[in-house]
């Protein structure tokens, strides 16, 4: 703890926190998501019956079905095109990237140190677990106390082999309603908190009530919700109230999902996906309200066409597209700032 105190954890090492710079919060730069490879919707074809399923002229069902091509989900193959991204990230003046693949979507840490070397951008790996479907026979057998050991692990000494050390908890991945296997690493997320001091980051299931109840938990289990991230906001809680009632209830309100424009969201029909302006708007509101304190802000890339190689967004959308956007919607730069540098810089530096 004492050589951790005041610094963030990079796959490279401890960093001093006004090194950070501007920070997307929850990114993904190599990870396979075929875990959540949904079928194709009616009519049945698809990109993947061509030769060459990421040609351009399939971009735009790619971008309203980014689940139902298998290759599309394979982020890991993409290496290059990421170090290219990261690259234009940091001369659009980013900093800092919260790389968020947990076990269960093949996180990669010597390439994530690679890219970090490469780039000159600060990547901070994630411990832990994400969703109850990619936990394994031996994950759910394992108690709280054995799973808290593993996530201190992979922050003091290193993870996956390796003497690379995450930074940051997360993203703990949980589904609706929350299953006893992922309740269990809830718990033991919480112990490992509370042990060092660390950052916490949590994927909520995809319903309205789903983020409050995971911050029950979580609070039941002893952990520090001033110093947990609640993400995808953007897709969950759509009504004012009740996101000023969750809100209340003390974690950090990430919207990560920027670039996500599509008319049907796969993973829950009953979602419209909002678009970047309708985020911008709900970023506003919480600013109205006090929140600016509170606020993250990221794309959450983790399919090859939001690659700019594949004619997507990319890494640097937030900075080059987004921040504009918001200062010509009465965000001003200082609140901007507080989002994308004091916020992130807050939250990832150890107790």
């Amino acid at each position: 703890m004492s050589q951790l105190s005041g610094k963030v954890q990079s796959v490279l090492g401890p960093l001093d926190p006004d090194l950070l710079g501007r920070t997307m919060t929850h990114e993904h730069l190599t990870m396979s998501f075929e875990c959540c490879y949904v079928p194709p919707p009616s009519p049945p074809w698809n990109p993947q019956t061509a030769e060459d399923p990421l040609q351009m002229r399939h971009g735009h069902w790619l971008r309203q079905n980014p689940y139902s091509c298998h290759e599309n989900l394979l982020l890991c193959q993409e290496t290059e095109a990421v170090r290219d991204e990261l690259l234009a990230f940091r001369k659009a003046g980013g900093g800092s990237v919260v790389e968020n693949t947990t076990v269960g979507i093949d996180r990669d840490l010597p390439t994530l140190v690679r890219l970090a070397e490469e780039t000159g951008v600060n990547i901070v790996a994630g411990a832990g677990y994400y969703v109850d479907c990619t936990h394994s026979d031996q994950t759910r057998k394992m108690s709280v106390e054995k799973l808290t050991d593993i996530m201190v692990a992979e922050i003091l000494h290193g993870a996956d082999g390796t003497d690379i050390r995450c930074g940051v908890i997360g993203e703990i991945g949980t589904g609706w309603p929350v299953t006893d296997s992922e309740r269990k690493v809830l718990r033991a997320a919480a112990h490992a908190q509370t042990q060092l001091g660390c950052p916490l980051i949590i994927h909520p299931g995809r319903h309205a009530a789903a983020p409050a109840e995971v911050v029950r938990v979580l609070q039941e289990a002893g952990a520090d919700i001033g110093k947990t991230v609640m993400s995808h906001l953007d897709r969950t809680i759509f009504n004012h109230a009740e996101l000023l009632d969750f809100a209340e209830m003390g974690s950090y309100l990430e919207y990560d999902l920027f670039g996500v424009e599509t008319l049907n969201y796969a993973f829950n029909m009953d979602v419209d996906m909002p678009s970047d302006s309708q985020r911008i708007n709900n970023l506003a509101f919480l600013l109205k309200e006090g929140y600016e304190d509170k606020l993250l802000m990221a794309h959450d890339i983790h399919t090859k066409d939001r690659l700019c190689k594949y004619g997507g967004h990319g890494y640097s959308h937030i900075l080059r597209n987004i921040v504009p956007k918001m200062l010509s919607r009465g965000v001003s730069q200082m609140q901007v700032d507080k989002i994308l540098v004091d916020n992130p810089k807050r939250w990832l530096t150890f107790k």
